[in-house]
């Protein structure tokens, strides 16, 4: 296998893993520890932004300070962490993953989840197998995926990660699908593509600005990346 093989970097949060409803649980019990009202999954994912403080600053008026932020990221992971356990892999993920894998192409993730977390997740699911690299966040959340990404790919073309064990997994080859406009920010940050899915944290109105590709289905986003690196 060459460096003309189509790569796909996945992302995890609301796109493998469908985790819509923890993060609305999550959300909702955060605002009213907070005193907030509560959001409808309509109207987050028309104000959902990246870097997460400037979400709050939509909803609130005015940016947090960094204290009020803290305050807010704890009480969002201490309930999301509750909610987590119910949730799944997106409908049919495990089976694109196994197609794209036997058709002897390459995938990674990379999230912004933290990444000790991340790893029990992606193995309690038995699906790491199916990925050359698994990165979650290292650091403090609510930044952008961007340099994470260089980084990323930058890790992913080093060594034996490739999957021609030559190093050579380019990046104008490369695919990300996610669920977040940071997604493709990310990616052509790192002079790689972009598809969008429209089942995890933004509207199709608000994927649709960043001028990528947008799917309704994980199956859809596969086929786009296969034409757009074609």
């Amino acid at each position: 296998m060459g460096s003309n093989v189509t790569h796909i970097v996945w992302d995890w949060n609301g796109t493998l893993f469908h985790d819509t409803d923890a993060v609305m649980g999550a959300t909702n019990a955060a605002f009213t520890e907070l005193g907030l009202p509560p959001i409808t999954l309509e109207r987050y994912r028309e104000l959902y932004c990246v870097p997460v403080p400037r979400f709050y600053e939509r909803l609130l008026g005015r940016l947090p300070t960094e204290d009020e932020w803290l305050v807010m990221d704890e009480a969002f992971h201490r309930h999301y962490a509750t909610h987590r356990p119910a949730c799944g892999l997106a409908e049919g993920a495990e089976r694109l993953l196994e197609s794209w894998q036997r058709a002897g192409r390459s995938q990674s993730i990379l999230s912004m989840y933290g990444h000790d977390e991340l790893m029990p997740l992606v193995r309690g699911f038995g699906i790491e197998s199916h990925f050359v690299r698994v990165d979650g966040r290292t650091g403090p959340s609510g930044g952008s995926k961007s340099e994470h990404m260089v980084r990323h790919l930058a890790a992913l073309t080093a060594g034996p990660a490739a999957p021609d064990g030559t190093g050579r997994i380019d990046p104008a080859r490369t695919v990300v699908i996610g669920d977040a406009v940071d997604d493709a920010v990310a990616a052509r940050h790192a002079g790689a593509h972009a598809v969008l899915y429209t089942g995890g944290s933004h509207s199709r109105a608000s994927l649709a600005a960043a001028g990528v590709p947008v799917v309704d289905t994980l199956a859809e986003a596969v086929e786009a990346a296969q034409d757009i690196a074609a």
